[in-house]
């Protein structure tokens, strides 16, 4: 199950990218939401090979998960794969100039199931497609302004 969505931003596209690479902000925000994130790899310069294990509730019950970075193209390209008893994510994050200072992020998500039960979930994510899909670009919006707000104090 894929999904996808774009989003212009207001700001050059090293400075998006860059936000998109704070990977510390991403660590602390997860734990203020009750996730435990713990990095497991020793990368000194972000790139392929950082890896993370996150640990959430998520409906009652406790997920685990380890994120791997998979590609890490600067400025153009960022790509994270997680792994999970039954499912297999990839999170790509696609960059385009538009002018000096504006970007165009595609930010994709694709789940795949690995057994039954996971099918059984994505089969249930399909049926409700439509809304999911509205609040994932939804989402992705709502990251996008505040990235715009966080280059415009900088700036």
């Amino acid at each position: 199950m894929k999904f996808s969505t774009k989003e212009d931003v207001e700001a050059p596209i090293d400075a998006v990218f860059a936000m998109l690479s704070d990977f510390e902000t991403f660590e602390r925000s997860a734990m203020r939401r009750g996730a435990e994130v713990q990095r497991v790899d020793d990368k000194r310069v972000p790139g392929p090979g950082m890896t993370w294990r996150v640990a959430f509730d998520l409906r009652g019950k406790r997920r685990e998960m380890e994120l791997e970075m998979v590609t890490y193209d600067r400025p153009n390209e960022m790509v994270l794969e997680s792994t999970s008893p039954g499912l297999l994510g990839t999170m790509t994050f696609e960059l385009m100039p538009l002018s000096r200072s504006r970007t165009r992020v595609l930010v994709e998500l694709e789940v795949k199931p690995l057994n039954l039960s996971a099918r059984l979930l994505v089969q249930s994510m399909k049926l409700a497609k439509n809304s999911l899909t509205k609040k994932y670009k939804l989402r992705v919006a709502e990251f996008a302004r505040q990235m715009e707000e966080r280059h415009s104090r900088t700036a």
